[in-house]
């Protein structure tokens, strides 16, 4: 960790910290599934992976949660999936590329290739959600505070980040949060994405054939 004179904190191929523990995980998967707590839909059986060459984003919170989904592409059967619920009041991100491949019947592996942000114009979003199982990035934080309880990311006088997501959360659990992130060179993999506004430019979209290098985003 290297602090920097702008007041703020780089950190070197920054990693997930926040995914709950596994004890907690499976409490807040019992509550989902007994309607006692709620997510804002059931996630797919598929994961996707996202890149992107710089994001900028103001008013950033990270802790941790539960999406609650389908286990796999067939049946009805559920699972509750911890992530990292990265947040950010307003964010631009260039040359963001998403990915997800599917096993199509008779035909084989498809993948479903977007991109955006490429040209002069970035992409932009407002109160933006991220729910992520794996990433890595060089990261800048200004104004970081570590160790924040979650519920309290959203408080009037102290919060630093957008609503808290829901009640998947832990509201006591662990959360850091900053005026401002910057991540270079992203690579991750998100069961969700939401935001309150995505204005995607120069949106360019394709049906690839195959997997893997060349045809994912990583």
């Amino acid at each position: 960790m290297e602090s920097v004179a702008r007041g703020g904190t780089r950190w070197k191929r920054f990693a997930l910290v926040m995914v709950p523990s596994v004890a907690a995980t499976a409490a807040i998967g019992i509550g989902l599934a007994q309607g006692a707590l709620a997510a804002s839909f059931a996630v797919s059986g598929q994961e996707f992976k996202v890149t992107a060459g710089h994001l900028d984003g103001h008013g950033f919170a990270q802790y941790g949660g539960v999406d609650m989904g389908y286990a796999d592409l067939k049946g009805d059967a559920k699972t509750a999936h911890p992530v990292a619920i990265s947040t950010f009041k307003n964010a631009t991100i260039n040359k963001m590329c998403q990915s997800v491949v599917t096993d199509v019947p008779f035909v084989g592996k498809i993948t479903l290739q977007l991109k955006a942000g490429e040209g002069k114009t970035p992409v932009s979003a407002e109160n933006l959600y991220l729910d992520v199982s794996e990433l890595e990035a060089d990261a800048e934080f200004r104004n970081i505070d570590i160790g924040v309880a979650a519920k309290d990311t959203d408080n009037p006088t102290t919060g630093k980040g957008p609503a808290v997501k829901d009640s998947s959360i832990l509201p006591n659990g662990f959360a850091q949060q900053a005026d401002r992130a910057i991540l270079d060179d992203v690579k991750q993999k998100a069961w969700a994405t939401t935001a309150g506004t995505f204005k995607l430019s120069g949106l360019k979209m394709k049906l690839l054939k195959g997997s893997g290098d060349g045809v994912e985003c990583y």
